[in-house]
Order: structure tokens, then sequence, then C-alpha cells
């Protein structure tokens, strides 16, 4: 795979950067060997704080490659949780790039991949042979840390062995040689992390982007004749509404769609369905804790709807929390799987809290078993608005809303209220030329829904805010509806 391309970096757009697989490997022993110059001992950590970039990758490669532990962190942090991060994972070195200087915290040694003086990335590389550190079983290979939305990021550490259980089984389906990924979800997140290692494991190729910005997503698809895409439901509900550009660019190589990390509707499929029409479509789920494979095809290619999950992979266990759930059918999740954490770093409270002594992980994911054994997910339980007693997900109303033709996205929350404990309210974003009111949309939900659903609230957005991950930022919205409606009638 030597002279194959690996990796397009298209950071300066007039001028991408092409990577070979032997220029890769050479540039990550360089990187190792230049790590371990600086004295880092076997386990040290080491942060890479950046925006997606080939760099990234091979500081990532580089670090683990020398026996170190690689911590991606999330460079939308605000400083103080950056440094917080810093402190928890005892980082002994961090890559950056120029954007990120001004979060840097002051004692930690720092390596610029875009400074050329002597403490740049470029001073660090050291060319030649290097033999990689064989990890012992259980080892971490890098540490990531959740979103932090609600409280502090918690670090997740994931081992050697793990990580290359999950590499795997996603490498089973066949031979993926000949496909170019486009990766722009962030390189810190698990979606884009994992999605760059099975490239590598699999021989392919990928189109890497700094940041996902929907008309330069969908100018990559056409100027690399990219034919795999992947990413959160938010980025795809954002391309289907460029039907202008849509319309003067080819799409026609896009052969795969993977949706993941949030609940997608049929109105998305579908609409994703027309942009790419030579593509499959799939819905893919997993959690940082628990490695991000889980749910795959039946392995005798039993069909599914295409809002399913699919069946549990060979070497996942999952149940639900209760034997009430289990008989439902419905319920929160918990998972068993080869790349599981062992724990949160420093948090052994919260560690007991979500993992139990047998090796569960709880993941606070309301998921939806039928009678065919497949899974679909409903939501998020901390998500789940209780009004008047009953139980209301959020993405069935929205999935609700977005079946109207005028409606192009919608996300529901709740308001407390003093009667009925929560009452959902609705941030919606119109289709091009719609014309809706609030009545419009209460009399949609209340005509094709059970009346507790209907949101009693409805704001319309020209687009919903979104978290460092490219999700639904909820927190956002929840502290926009506490703005707007103190109280609900």
């Amino acid at each position: 795979m030597g002279e194959r391309v690996a990796l397009i970096d298209c950071r300066d757009w007039d001028a991408p950067r092409s990577y070979t697989y032997q220029r890769i490997d050479e540039l990550a022993d360089a990187c190792a060997r230049g790590l371990l110059k600086r004295g880092l001992a076997r386990g040290s950590t080491v942060a890479i704080l950046s925006s997606n970039r080939a760099e990234f990758l091979v500081a990532y490669l580089g670090a683990m490659r020398a026996g170190l532990v690689a911590v991606p962190v999330n460079f939308r942090f605000p400083a103080d949780t950056i440094s917080y991060i810093m402190r928890d994972a005892a980082i002994q070195a961090v890559f950056y790039d120029a954007d990120c200087r001004a979060s840097l915290p002051a004692g930690v040694p720092a390596i610029g991949f875009d400074d050329p003086g002597p403490d740049g990335f470029q001073a660090l590389l050291d060319l030649g042979p290097f033999e990689t550190v064989r990890p012992e079983h259980g080892e971490p290979a890098m540490v990531l840390y959740t979103s932090g939305s609600s409280g502090r990021p918690k670090g997740v550490p994931l081992s050697h062995d793990g990580q290359l259980w999950a590499i795997q089984q996603r490498s089973r389906a066949g031979s993926f040689t000949k496909e170019r990924l486009l990766i722009a979800a962030p390189l810190f997140h698990m979606n884009g992390l994992g999605t760059a290692k099975f490239v590598f494991a699999a021989g392919a190729s990928m189109v890497v982007l700094p940041r996902f910005e929907v008309r330069r997503y969908i100018e990559a698809v056409d100027r690399f004749q990219c034919t795999w895409l992947t990413g959160v439901p938010t980025m795809f509900a954002l391309v289907v509404r460029e039907r202008e550009m849509l319309a003067r660019f080819d799409l026609s190589a896009v052969r795969y769609v993977r949706m993941g990390s949030a609940p997608a509707t049929q109105q998305l499929i579908d609409a994703t369905k027309a942009c790419f029409p030579n593509a499959s479509i799939s819905l893919v789920y997993g959690t940082t804790e628990s490695g991000p494979v889980a749910f795959g095809p039946h392995p005798q290619g039993h069909p599914k709807p295409d809002t399913a999950l699919g069946w549990p992979v060979a070497g996942v266990e999952v149940r639900f929390a209760t034997a009430a759930m289990e008989e439902a059918g419905e319920g929160v999740l918990l998972i068993r799987t080869p790349a599981m954490m062992r724990g949160y770093l420093n948090l052994a409270e919260k560690t007991r809290k979500v993992l139990t002594p047998d090796g569960w992980y709880m993941t606070g994911d309301v998921l939806k078993r039928a009678p065919e054994g497949y899974y679909t997910f409903t939501g998020r339980a901390d998500d789940m608005i209780n009004c008047g007693g009953e139980n209301i997900f959020p993405a069935e109303v929205e999935t609700l809303l977005a079946r109207h033709p005028g409606i192009a996205e919608a996300s529901v929350v709740g308001v407390a209220d003093d009667i009925k404990g929560e009452k959902p309210v609705a941030f919606v974003v119109l289709k091009p030329g719609a014309r809706l009111s609030e009545d419009d949309v209460k009399r949609y939900a209340l005509a094709n829904a059970p009346a507790f659903q209907h949101p009693r609230r409805v704001k319309f957005m020209a687009e919903l805010p979104l978290a460092g991950t490219n999700k639904v930022d909820r927190h956002a919205l929840r502290r926009l509806a506490e703005r707007e409606w103190p109280t609900i009638e």
C-alpha cells in the first residue's frame, strides 16, 4: 500500500496536500522518535488540540507507536475546561494548531503544527526506522473526553486491544481499498477519529476537511469523487437543504452514507437518498465508553426498517436495565463489548454509577427492540420529558414534526411547569418558501399524535444551534426555552 494515497488534507482548499501510506508511516515513526527524544516515558499522556488536519493523525499515531497515550481534546471547549483536562489527564506535552494557541495552558510543553521554530512540529520529527512499542493487554491507547455538557468533561481511557477489535468488526463487511471517505466530523470525537482509523486499517483513502461547512462539504464530494460519507444527522440535514448547489455538482460516486451519534428521521433518510441516489443509507450506534461498534446487519441479510440500527454484532452483548423493560422490549440499554472502558479517569464514584460489577455499561440511551430482534434508537433517558405522568421522548415528537411538508428540522425540549412538571416546546426550521404559524404546528401535532405530546410553544429559527460535535445543542435550546417561556400556559 506504500504508494497508495491514504489522505488528502484540505486545510488549504486551493492547494490540498496528498499523503501516501508510506509517507504517513514515515511521519508517524518520526513523530514517535521525536517524542521519546523529548524524554517522555511509556504511558505518558500527550494532548492534541487542533482542528482536522494530517498532522493531527500523524501525532495521534506517533504517540501510540511510542507507547504514549493520545488525548484528543475538543478545541471548542472554553479555555478553563481545556486547562482542567490538561490537569486531569496529567498531560506531558500538547500538539496544537495556530488557531488554538490562545487556549494553551501555562506550564505544558507545546508543539505547534504551524510553528516553524525549534518548538514546532517539523523540528520534533526525527526521521528514521522505529520499532513500534507492543502494548500489554488492556494498556491504554488514548483518552477521549465526553462533551461535558452537564458538568465537567469525563475522561474515557480506551485500550489498544479494544480499539483493534472495534476496527476489525468494522472491516468484516468486505474490501474497502477502492473507497474514498470524506471526513468533516471532528477528529477529537469518536465519529471522525474512528472513521479515520478504519480507513487506515482498510487501506482506503480519506479526504479530510478542517471542519464541517455545508457548501464546502458538497463541493468536496464532487471534487474528490468521494464514495463514502459519514457524520451526524444534523450535518446531512444541512446538506439536503442546499438544493440549488446539490443540482450543480456530481454526487453520483457516493455509494455509502452512514449517520451516527444521534437519531435520524425517515424524512431525513429519504431526503438524503434523493441527494445521493446511488448510495445505501445506514444508521450506526456506539458510545465512547463502550467503543464505536454495537449494531450491524443481520448475519443472514434479513431486512430492517431504514431507521433501525440493526442487530448486535458478534462479540457485543446488550440488554435492558430492568426485567420490566426486557418484557416491554424498550428501555435504557446496557451494553458489554471487548472495547469497553474500565472506568472514567479519576472518577471512581461516577464509574460505579454506570459500570456494573460484572462489566455492563449503562448507556443512558433508550432503545426499542422489535420482535425480529433489531434495535431502534428512541432517545436519551435524560432528554425525556415527564408531562403530567406521561413520558415524552423528544425524538418521537421531532419525527412527527419532520413529516410536515413545510418543516425541515425540529428539536423538542421540556420546560418546567408547576402543574404538569414539564411541557414540551419546539424549535422549528422551515423548508425554503414554507410559511407556517405557531398554531399551524400545534394543530398538526394534535391531529397526528396524542395530545400530551404536542408542543405548547413553537419558535421558528433559521438554523438549530450545534454543539462542538455537530449535533443539535439541546442544552443551548433548553436555556433559550427558559428565557423565551418562563411560564407555559
